[in-house]
């Protein structure tokens, strides 16, 4: 018997083999309610409703760890808006996980600094060592791991994110610790930013609501002032952009 043959059966609406069957579930009544209080929150401070769409995926991520078929129905519903336009910018975003994730998502950068510098080194051994390919959740539950695009962090190559906090510099040895201790619920402290929560209470706070553990805020650090040191250079050897005064007297020099 086909999908649509069974569909047809049980009175619902033919659908390709694979898809899920709309209209998706809703939360159950007493997560609604509390999500649509969240949600409204949220909507009011734009002055366009649609314009909360980022924020809400965020939200309805941080109640299930992920952007379920359930959770673009909440967020379409609260904004007017077709599931197509909400499925449209949920599957646009890769921080937006379509399927159930791991308590941790462990991110390494591959592109190109991070990559020669031992990035693509790292994941592939976080691949061997947890078992699971990109975008794969360790058994445990603990840990998913996927590639990333530059996260603007090239001095403190390689990089990895834990909940899009940063792991500077790190090594394939540092990087297995890291997600064993991730596993094992041990303490880690990001290189710098914020101290560490879980997927979904990184979600949470991305969504636009404060962190609310007791001196979270105070306690983010930073790497050091590394993100100046090309321009200090530049500045010692006299180097610019071409038009600029020091770029004109640069090429001078040259000549």
């Amino acid at each position: 018997m086909t999908d649509a043959t069974r569909a047809a059966e049980s009175g619902g609406t033919p659908v390709a083999l694979g898809m899920p069957q709309l209209p998706a579930p809703d939360f159950p009544a007493e997560v609604r309610e509390r999500l649509a209080a969240d949600a409204r929150e949220i909507i009011s401070r734009y002055p366009d409703s649609r314009s909360a769409l980022l924020p809400m995926l965020h939200l309805v991520q941080a109640e299930e760890g992920w952007v379920s078929a359930t959770g673009m129905r909440f967020c379409a519903e609260m904004l007017d808006l077709t599931p197509a336009e909400v499925t449209a910018v949920a599957t646009f975003y890769t921080m937006y996980r379509r399927k159930p994730s791991g308590e941790h998502q462990v991110g390494v950068c591959t592109n190109t600094l991070c990559a020669v510098l031992g990035g693509d080194a790292i994941f592939a051994a976080l691949r061997e060592h947890l078992e699971v390919d990109n975008g794969g959740t360790s058994e445990d539950g603990k840990v998913t791991l996927e590639h990333i695009e530059c996260n603007a962090a090239c001095d403190y190559a390689p990089v990895v994110m834990v909940n899009w906090e940063f792991f500077d510099n790190q090594t394939i040895e540092s990087a297995k610790k890291l997600v064993d201790d991730l596993r094992a619920g041990r303490e880690v402290i990001p290189t710098r930013g914020a101290p560490l929560t879980d997927f979904r209470g990184a979600a949470r706070i991305l969504a636009g609501f404060p962190d609310e553990r007791p001196d979270a805020v105070a306690a983010s650090g930073a790497a050091g002032p590394a993100t100046m040191a090309g321009l200090e250079i530049a500045r010692e050897v006299g180097a610019g952009a071409p038009g600029s005064p020091a770029g004109d007297d640069s090429r001078e020099e040259r000549r």
